[in-house]
């Protein structure tokens, strides 16, 4: 799937890129991100800082899951 506001590979994600991977995208986009996550721990921060605006609604399963999964990196 192709996503808004993604950058060429060298490049970090921006929060743009990474929030409509998260809302927008299925399961091989998710394993792009979460080797991204593991290759730059950087991200970690970027992730919580999308989903803490989204945390607060219940049926945003998508932003909490990603939350959490944020959180253990930065744990």
């Amino acid at each position: 799937m192709l996503h808004r506001h993604l950058t060429p590979q060298s490049q970090p994600l921006t929060l743009a890129a990474i929030d409509d991977i998260i809302a927008r995208g299925q399961r091989a986009d998710w394993a792009e991100l979460r080797g991204a996550l593991r290759q730059d721990r950087t991200l970690a921060a970027k992730i919580q800082r999308i989903c803490a605006a989204h945390i607060a609604d219940p049926y945003a399963q998508r932003y909490h899951f990603w939350h959490h999964y944020a959180q253990h990196y930065l744990a």
